[in-house]
């Protein structure tokens, strides 16, 4: 794969750019991993080149997985440089917090015609940082949203807790189920102290083209199902010009990546990084690998419908 590197400094934004097939005109903006440049993000990109689109990957910095007032026209520098490689498509794809990322800046942006999130929140969250500040791995940001707009934090849910009583909370969660990771215990103490306002909420109703939202009942991260009901009710009160799919499942706990994409990324242990993340990876296997199994050929089908 040819790769040319996007500095903030020099570009208005932090990526890397995989090229794609030669008669290709469709591209994919791809959030995945901690770098644009790291394993995740490498075989992700390999992933949408080997189903006819070309790749560009983003992060929020070099290497740096925290979210804090992440300047959302950066996404316009990068809608920019596709079309000044004939890109006549584009589309937009994240998981976890860049899956609402995805979905904000496609709210943002209608040259953005699909938009694929995956273990999303239906509203912005609170900016985190992960710089190990006295021994905590994520903290949260004071008065920072996760995302910015012409200089300004978006409006956003507060975490329920604060440094340091948020990662000790989050530990203790994750230990108590069984998890490597976990918050969805947290979120939903966030939700009761501080019932979401409208102007925190995703404006899905904006994004053009098609969505598909993605989500597992068992996500200890988030009520992610939940959250995607919630973005389905909207778009069937609001006026909209969109379609979308709504890919629920059972099992799959957060880390529902097509299967494809899970494999080239760790082709000894796919299966093995879920049990080990996740108590749902362990005690439901074969119903985990069904659903990644199924959001690969529903996602296959999508990029080429598109």
């Amino acid at each position: 794969m040819t790769k040319q590197i996007f500095t903030a400094e020099q570009n208005g934004f932090v990526g890397a750019y995989y090229g794609g097939p030669a008669d290709s005109r469709k591209a994919v903006i791809l959030m995945l991993g901690d770098s644009s440049t790291d394993r995740m993000a490498r075989c992700g990109a390999e992933w949408l080149i080997r189903n006819g689109c070309h790749a560009l990957c983003m992060s929020a910095d070099k290497k740096d997985y925290g979210h804090h007032n992440y300047p959302l026209e950066r996404f316009g520098k990068a809608i920019a440089f596709l079309k000044s490689q004939g890109m006549e498509k584009i589309g937009i794809a994240g998981a976890s917090t860049t899956g609402m990322l995805a979905l904000v800046a496609a709210s943002y942006y209608p040259d953005i015609t699909l938009t694929i999130a995956m273990s999303p929140s239906d509203f912005v969250m609170e900016g985190f940082y992960r710089d190990g500040k006295d021994g905590a791995a994520e903290r949260p940001g004071d008065g920072e949203s996760s995302v910015s707009w012409q200089g300004k934090p978006l409006p956003y849910l507060p975490y329920a807790y604060r440094h340091p009583e948020y990662w000790r909370k989050l530990k203790e969660e994750a230990k108590a189920g069984g998890d490597r990771a976990a918050a969805r215990q947290m979120f939903d103490a966030s939700e009761r102290l501080h019932p979401i306002q409208e102007e925190e909420k995703i404006k899905v109703e904006r994004i053009r083209g098609k969505i598909l939202f993605v989500g597992a009942e068992d996500d200890v991260l988030w009520d992610t199902c939940r959250y995607i009901r919630r973005m389905e009710e909207r778009l069937l009160r609001l006026p909209h010009d969109c379609t979308w799919e709504a890919l629920l499942y059972q099992h799959g706990t957060h880390f529902v990546f097509p299967d494809s994409m899970l494999r080239s990324m760790l082709p000894l242990g796919s299966g093995l990084l879920v049990k080990l993340m996740f108590r749902a990876g362990r005690e439901h296997p074969k119903e985990c690998k069904a659903t990644r199994v199924d959001i690969d050929k529903r996602l296959r089908a999508a990029l080429q419908a598109w």
